[in-house]
């Protein structure tokens, strides 16, 4: 029996159709099942979860059985005609829970999602109507019944956020298509529920200026200053600043269409490379099958290049990735699959994630990958895997990329894992002398160099055979990425005439090839700079100059609790000292750090109990490239309260470093000497 087409509705209040018509959903209980189920993607959610998130404050003793009547009911509803004791096809049992198993279009939301994405490769005169499509499908706030549920929440603020920028998108279409006139509505009333949106406030003044109306165009310009700094207490970033002041110089440039827009001298080049990418896209389109794997090979290429192009791009890889990866599942050959996932092979030099969960999934699906590949051919010895030819590939350099893409997205972990991971990907890249799966291979061992303190000369290697491999082999990306290594490793052994060398050899190759994130690191090294000879009073401006950079970056990870830190950093450029109150305000984003500012923050206020209680609270340091720098941070404190046990341990911890500099391996910032704190931790103990 063929099962019942049922369309399910999230965008706005929950619903349910098949072909008669809207489907009765009996009570609240019922569509919050129902709606968790959704949120799960077709995944299992046990019954403890369900009754977890139904209950939130203390279930009744009957909740489990509670479950199962509102599943029951949920399934005669939603598969009317199932005869009795068949078993569900659409809201089944599996495991220890349920799963809705909703068709790939079943659900409004997963069809707006389609349709942006899809939108994203299409030329301007295809993505518009797309776009239209995907946002005729809101009827309101998403999962708009559950709006104060906390298992919701998340899916909510993520689809708010794909629908915020895909109106903006759609204007960016319209203006690329000469419409800025239709644009302008549009956007007004967007920025009137969401005045937060620099994005909007540019697409608004330009499509302004375009339709003749310069004088508006810088009215909108300043209301969004006001309207940021008063609601915000922030600034407009660069691209608002950059628009503003081309509006007043009346830069041409600001006439042209996306795609021609560029200085007088460029402008011949730029119209014939969007003429060439128009036409190959559309070619393409008619030539390659829309779920051919080709394309599917093809849209992971695009998105490994959209990675490097800066901070948009990251962000817009960031959605799509997982979606690449579960398309490539879902063909079940797992030589696809790994391909897929090892062809996001785009350098990574900061070691704390931006997305943990997004991680978790790649890894996840790397490992079951991996465990779906024929065994590895250990004939040869401890190690060795096979070279068995693939229709679509070899099965070794596929397990060499999954390997290296699970030592990359495992950065900082404390599990072996990654280590195991990156050691097998480089003996299998080296075994087959293939130049880019090396580079692959040693950025995850870079990944992975952080086990214990004092791997400065280690990760300089590992930067100089990067720097070399990515000359000789034309691997760009890698080069820089050797560069920016070397640069932090000089860094950490207080060598800056080779760490400046390295980053001006990273600036020319990244002002060549177009690599704009380069530039976030080097102008933090700038920082670094100052600070490490002894120029606080310059220091301090320059770091915050440099992270004024970082929202545009998109490097969440990177960018949490920086500046902060950074700033403290000066205040301890003497030695360990507990710093004054405003250096270590609660109140300021200190990101992952806060565990190691908590004790200090206290010490300063004068609260020695709390401060120590928080001090034997702290857990291991990540392991990552200010791994030193927060034992150094752990050592000021333990100093302060004379804390021997702690003292000891840190200062096992940090022995291996004696010869580097606090937290400079970062190539960001330092908290000085690490054999500073070691002398004071030694007289500590003495006495």
């Amino acid at each position: 029996m063929e099962r019942e087409e049922v369309l399910f509705g999230v965008l706005g209040p929950v619903t349910a159709e098949n072909r008669s018509g809207p489907i009765a959903l009996k009570g609240p209980r019922h569509r919050a099942v129902l709606a968790r189920l959704i949120v799960a993607r077709r995944r299992v959610v046990p019954v403890a979860r369900l009754v977890a998130d139904l209950w939130t404050d203390s279930p009744p003793p009957g909740a489990v059985g509670a479950v199962q009547t509102f599943v029951a009911a949920l399934r005669r509803a939603l598969e009317p005609d199932r005869p009795p004791r068949a078993p569900a096809r659409l809201l089944v049992t599996e495991g220890p829970g349920y799963a809705l198993r909703a068709a790939p279009d079943g659900v409004d939301a997963w069809r707006f999602e389609t349709a942006v994405g899809e939108a994203a490769e299409l030329p301007p005169a295809r993505a518009l109507p797309r776009l239209d499509e995907a946002l005729e499908l809101w009827r309101g706030p998403a999962y708009a019944d559950f709006a104060h549920e906390e298992w919701v929440r998340g899916e909510r603020a993520r689809l708010a956020e794909l629908r915020l920028r895909s109106v903006e998108r759609r204007a960016d279409a319209q203006l690329a298509l000469g419409l800025a006139a239709e644009a302008v509505p549009d956007l007004d009333a967007h920025l009137a529920d969401h005045p937060w949106r620099e994005d909007a406030w540019r697409l608004l003044a330009l499509a302004l200026y375009r339709t003749d109306r310069q004088g508006d165009a810088l009215a909108v310009l300043r209301r969004a200053r006001s309207t940021l700094v008063e609601q915000l207490g922030v600034d407009p970033g660069p691209g608002l600043r950059r628009l503003e002041a081309d509006i007043l110089a009346q830069d041409p440039a600001l006439g042209a269409a996306a795609g021609q827009a560029g200085r007088a001298g460029q402008a011949g080049p730029t119209e014939t490379a969007a003429r060439l990418w128009t036409r190959a896209t559309a070619a393409y389109d008619r030539t390659v099958a829309a779920g051919a794997r080709a394309r599917l090979e093809t849209t992971v290429g695009l998105l490994r290049d959209l990675a490097v192009t800066g901070g948009g791009g990251l962000t817009a890889v960031r959605e799509h990735r997982m979606a690449a990866v579960s398309a490539a599942e879902e063909f079940g050959d797992p030589v696809l699959t790994g391909r897929v996932i090892g062809a996001f092979d785009v350098p990574a030099i900061w070691t704390r994630g931006d997305d943990p969960e997004l991680a978790r999934q790649i890894v996840a699906a790397a490992e079951r990958t991996l465990a779906a590949l024929p065994p590895p051919d250990v004939s040869g010895g401890p190690g060795v895997v096979s070279r068995t030819s693939h229709a679509d590939g070899t099965y070794d350099a596929v397990r060499c990329r999954l390997l290296a893409t699970v030592a990359v997205e495992t950065r900082g972990s404390h599990s072996s894992r990654g280590p195991q991971a990156a050691s097998q990907a480089e003996a299998i890249a080296r075994r087959l002398d293939d130049p880019a799966l090396l580079a692959f291979a040693l950025n995850g061992a870079f990944m992975q160099s952080f086990t214990r303190a004092g791997l400065a000369p280690h990760r300089a290697e590992i930067g100089a055979e990067l720097v070399a491999l990515g000359a000789r082999h034309g691997l760009v990306t890698y080069e820089v990425l050797g560069h920016l290594i070397s640069l932090q490793a000089y860094g950490a052994l207080g060598d800056f005439r080779s760490a400046d060398a390295h980053a001006t050899a990273a600036d020319r190759l990244a002002a060549r090839h177009e690599l704009p994130l380069v530039g976030v690191f080097t102008r933090w090294y700038g920082a670094l700079r100052l600070a490490a000879s002894g120029d606080l009073a310059g220091a301090g401006p320059a770091y915050e100059s440099a992270a004024a950079d970082l929202p545009d970056a998109g490097m969440p990870g990177l960018t949490h609790g920086l500046l902060p830190l950074a700033l403290l950093s000066l205040h301890l450029a003497d030695g360990p000292r507990v710093p004054a109150r405003d250096a270590v305000d609660p109140a300021a984003d200190w990101g992952p750090y806060r565990p190691w500012i908590t004790p200090l923050a206290a010490l300063a206020s004068g609260d020695r109990p709390a401060a120590r209680t928080a001090l034997r609270a702290l857990p291991d340091p990540p392991r990552d490239l200010l791994y030193e720098a927060c034992c150094c941070l752990e050592a000021t404190a333990a100093l302060e309260l004379g804390d021997r046990a702690v003292l000891t341990r840190v200062h096992e911890r940090l022995l291996p470093a004696s010869a580097e500099l606090a937290g400079a391996g970062s190539g960001l910032l330092t908290l000085g000497p690490v054999s500073r704190y070691l002398t004071a931790i030694t007289a500590a103990l003495r006495d």
